[in-house]
This record gives structure tokens, C-alpha cells and sequence, in this order.
């Protein structure tokens, strides 16, 4: 119960996130979102750390791979909102789901880990899935379909950074330096197409910043609680969401066969985390 609660809490996070990036989509530069939320985040973490009188969190021994960290991060999270302005929200979240598959294989290929018959049925399975949704001769298929593609491809790579990084650096440490890294990056390439928001997008930009947080700090207390694959079931909970959100807010169609996509590359990701009691 309490794996659903905080799952729960995860999933309006990233419905939040995704509404207020299409909100803003046309008004604001995709970069200024980014430098608006790691402003916002680097915000909370360092008064979180403050707070547990723990300085030393502010401290990393492997900046060279905080920052390639959060290089891969940073081009990922540009590719996911530009989706989000240009792709219905659905078939973004659906391509999202992309991102363990390829975990799987840049693990294999620079960790060396071994890639085993469960691993391969899970790529295969999610790859079989990636063909239906992005449906290629049909009308579904649009290049920025492709950016998304790219966004969960990043997003792989900063997942295995991360776990990396996670043998000798705390997850405040880790959240702490994705804003800091980030947030430069944000300033600079924003620069030259930076607006004053209005009142009204100060709101989303805000929304944005905490639900990004809140969807992380519910994510990693789901995981302490639940089993990966009960958690990852409950993610996929997500795609109908943003489909019903997408449907209501934007008068967006919902297109069965990302469903049946999505629900392989579940099935897969199940497949890789399933282990025999």
C-alpha cells in the first residue's frame, strides 16, 4: 500500500511536469525551462542538506563523472520537453519507456555486464515495441519522435552513470550536483531567447522545478518499499494517465497501438527484473 501511495505520487509528478511543459511550450525556450528548474532545485536540495546538518553532501570525490553525469542528463531532459510541445503526450511517455532497453544495452556494452538470455527476451520484446509505436509508414511517425528516441537514449546513459556514482556518493549529493552542473548550462544557452515570464508562467515553471523533485524523492521511496518489478508495473500506470490528461486538456486522440507497444516493452522490462522466489 504504501509502494502505491508513493507511486501515486510520482505519477501526478510527472503528469504535472509534462502539463506545464506543454503550457509553456511557444512562450517559453525549452533552455529557460531547464535553467528555471535547476534554480528552483538546486534551491530545495541545498536547504534539504542544510537541514540535516550534513555538509559534507555538498562534496563529491568523481566530478569528471558528475559532470558527464549530467551532460547526458541535461540533452535528455532538452529532447523530452521538446517532444512534449511538439508530440501528443501520450506516445512522449510511451517512447520514454524505451529507457530501461537501452539501459540494458549500454551496460552491457561499457560496464560489461553480462547480457543473458532474460536480458536479450527484454530487448527484443521492447524493441518489437518501439516499431509499433513509432508505427514507421504511417502517420504516427514525426522527427520528433526521434528527439524523444534520443532523450530516453540520454536518460539510459546518465541511469548507468547514476549507478556508478551511487557506490560512493549519496543521492542528495547526486541531486545536488544534476542542478549545479545543469544550471550553468541552462544560463548559457538560454541567453539569447531569454524572456521575462509572465505571473502565469512563473507558475508552470515553478510547478515544473517541484514536480521534477517530488517525482524523484517519490520514485526512491517507492523503490525502498516495493519490488522493482512491482514498481515498475505501477509506472506503467502512466501512459494510460497522460493519455486520459491529453485527451481532456488537449483534445488529443489515444492511439490503442501505443498502448500495445508500451505494454511489450513492460513485459519486458519484467522479464529483466522478475526473480524466482
Amino acid at each position: 500500500m504504501r509502494a502505491f501511495l508513493w507511486m501515486t505520487g510520482a505519477l501526478v509528478s510527472f503528469c504535472l511536469m509534462a502539463i506545464g511543459g506543454r503550457e509553456l511550450a511557444g512562450g517559453i525556450n525549452t533552455f529557460q525551462i531547464l535553467l528555471s528548474r535547476s534554480v528552483i532545485g538546486l534551491l530545495v536540495v541545498s536547504a534539504v542538506i542544510w537541514r540535516t546538518g550534513k555538509p559534507e553532501l555538498f562534496r563529491t570525490q568523481r566530478l569528471k563523472l558528475q559532470v558527464g553525469r549530467n551532460l547526458f542528463h541535461f540533452v535528455g531532459q532538452y529532447g523530452w520537453f521538446l517532444g512534449i510541445g511538439l508530440l501528443p503526450l501520450a506516445q512522449v511517455f510511451a517512447l520514454e519507456f524505451t529507457t530501461p532497453l537501452w539501459t540494458l544495452l549500454i551496460a552491457a556494452l561499457f560496464l560489461k555486464e553480462k547480457l543473458t538470455t532474460r536480458k536479450a527476451v527484454a530487448i527484443a520484446l521492447g524493441s518489437i515495441g518501439v516499431v509499433l509505436i513509432l508505427n514507421p509508414g504511417g502517420d504516427i511517425v514525426n522527427p520528433a519522435a526521434l528527439y524523444v528516441l534520443g532523450a530516453a537514449v540520454c536518460y539510459a546513459l546518465s541511469y548507468v552513470a547514476t549507478k556508478a556514482l551511487s557506490t560512493t556518493e549519496a543521492p542528495l549529493t547526486i541531486l545536488f550536483y544534476m542542478c549545479l552542473v545543469q544550471l550553468p548550462l541552462g544560463l548559457l544557452l538560454s541567453a539569447s531567447h531569454f524572456v521575462v515570464p509572465t505571473p502565469l508562467q512563473w507558475v508552470w515553471l515553478t510547478l515544473i522545478g517541484l514536480s521534477a523533485l517530488s517525482a524523484h524523492f517519490c520514485l526512491t521511496h517507492a523503490m525502498k518499499t516495493a519490488e522493482v518489478s512491482v514498481v515498475v508495473t505501477l509506472d506503467f500506470l502512466r501512459l494510460p494517465l497522460i493519455g486520459v490528461v491529453g485527451m481532456a486538456l488537449y483534445g488529443e486522440g489515444f492511439k490503442p497501438m501505443l498502448l500495445v507497444g508500451a505494454a511489450l516493452m513492460l513485459g519486458g522490462n519484467l522479464v529483466n527484473v522478475y526473480k524466482p522466489r
